[in-house]
């Protein structure tokens, strides 16, 4: 099945770049087609990669405004067995560009998405950390979303709001759109308000919350710096090895619903 997941939350720091990132390369060390989608402006999960922002010549700025098709934008991952179509700061001025046109500016990425979705099992998209016209693409291009929370007060009130989001555009733009799963992130199981958020999350999502979580730690941190996946940089690190066990849940799920990844 080609499925095409996008990556959001539009509070920031709560782990979306790191998870698209390491996601998708403990995807594709299941043997699994990926396609990384970077559509943050500020390019991390593009260097996160290994690819250097200020060199890129074609990027997701002009697959967005139909400069050039996804197919020539897409850069593949050193070591990493995925591919990447990568991002930089003039993704800022598609999002000025895409306010200024009048008609079917939400479709664009679908619509650039198209002619290559085959060719990937997984597309992982990876949000801005706000709900502008980049994201609302991301949304509408997406079978499902899912959804980086740290387990804290200001988390719940955001996670709110995302879902009011998504309601709307699968309301109308894309009545297809499915909640993924939301996945805990930098979880420190010592934290009382932690374990008391993450018991609400299963209370009212139940099994749309992923089992596994993701710790606090310092291999995941760093392994950016390096330009990275966290498997490449540490495979034996707490970090690599719940990434990994993340892409096995998400794989049985599927295989559960006989829609095998």
């Amino acid at each position: 099945m080609n499925r095409v997941i996008a990556i959001a939350n539009q509070k920031g720091g709560v782990g979306k770049t790191t998870t698209a990132v390491n996601l998708a390369a403990s995807l594709s060390a299941t043997k699994r087609r990926v396609l990384l989608i970077d559509l943050d402006p500020q390019g991390n999960a593009t260097m996160g990669c290994g690819i250097n922002k200020h060199a890129l010549a074609r990027s997701t700025c002009e697959v967005l405004l139909g400069e050039c098709t996804a197919q020539e934008a897409l850069v593949e991952v050193e070591f990493g067995g995925f591919m990447v179509m990568p991002s930089n700061q003039d993704l800022t001025a598609a999002e000025v560009r895409l306010l200024t046109m009048s008609a079917g500016r939400e479709f664009k990425l679908r619509q650039a998405l198209r002619p290559i979705r085959e060719q990937f099992d997984v597309i992982l998209i990876d949000c801005p950390p706000s709900l502008n016209m980049v994201t609302l693409n991301a949304l509408v291009a997406a079978d499902s979303v899912m959804v980086p929370m740290q387990c804290e007060y200001y988390a719940l009130e955001g996670l709110t709001a995302l879902m009011q989001t998504i309601e709307q555009v699968k309301g109308g733009l894309n009545t297809e759109l499915q909640i993924e799963g939301l996945l805990r992130t930098m979880y420190d199981p010592r934290n009382n308000l932690a374990t008391e958020v993450s018991s609400q999350l299963i209370e009212h999502f139940g099994d749309k919350v992923f089992r596994t979580m993701i710790p606090r730690n310092v291999r995941l941190a760093e392994a950016p710096s390096f330009g990275k996946p966290v498997l490449l940089h540490d495979k034996d690190s707490r970090g690599a090895v719940a990434y990994l066990a993340l892409a096995g849940e998400m794989i049985r799920r599927y295989e559960q619903s006989a829609a095998p990844l």
